[in-house]
């Protein structure tokens, strides 16, 4: 399987391969695995790129409360507050049609805990829904190294 832009998906664990003599060798393919939100921007340059789709992460809202100055172009955030809760992780248009999407990562083997999402995430991915919008959830399960939709 590959990513969208033609990179192999190669799992995060060693595996046993062979050289080209036919001996057995290990294949240790640790520091390869990246984070979802890598991998989701990813695909989405790829997108991108293509005209295939528009999406981007959102950015979570904010209030600044103190800045110091030394120099306009240095200018350094001292204290800021969360404005509002976040709705999804991501949002765009593909084909016509609004996306939002949220991602989450789990240790878990078998189950993804739901209290994982937020009501106020579930509420807004349900008006997203009744307008016609595309809406879902990726989930990676980090110990099985694979993701689900």
């Amino acid at each position: 399987m590959n990513y969208p832009n033609g990179k192999p998906f190669n799992r995060n664990k060693s595996q046993v391969g062979r050289t080209h003599k036919g001996q057995t060798s290990k294949i240790d393919y640790g520091g390869r695995g990246m984070s979802l939100e890598k991998d989701i921007e990813l695909s989405n340059d790829y997108y991108l790129n293509r005209g295939i789709a528009v999406i981007h992460k959102k950015p979570t809202p904010i209030q600044i409360v103190n800045v110091h100055y030394p120099m306009r172009s240095k200018a350094v955030i001292n204290e800021a507050y969360f404005r509002t809760p976040s709705t999804t992780d991501y949002n765009g248009i593909y084909h016509g049609r609004y996306l939002d999407f949220e991602a989450k990562e789990t240790k878990n083997k078998t189950s993804f805990p739901l209290n994982n999402m937020h009501e106020h995430q579930v509420r807004h991915m349900e008006a997203c829904y009744q307008q016609q919008g595309v809406v879902f959830l990726l989930i990676r399960f980090k110990s099985l190294d694979e993701v689900y939709l």
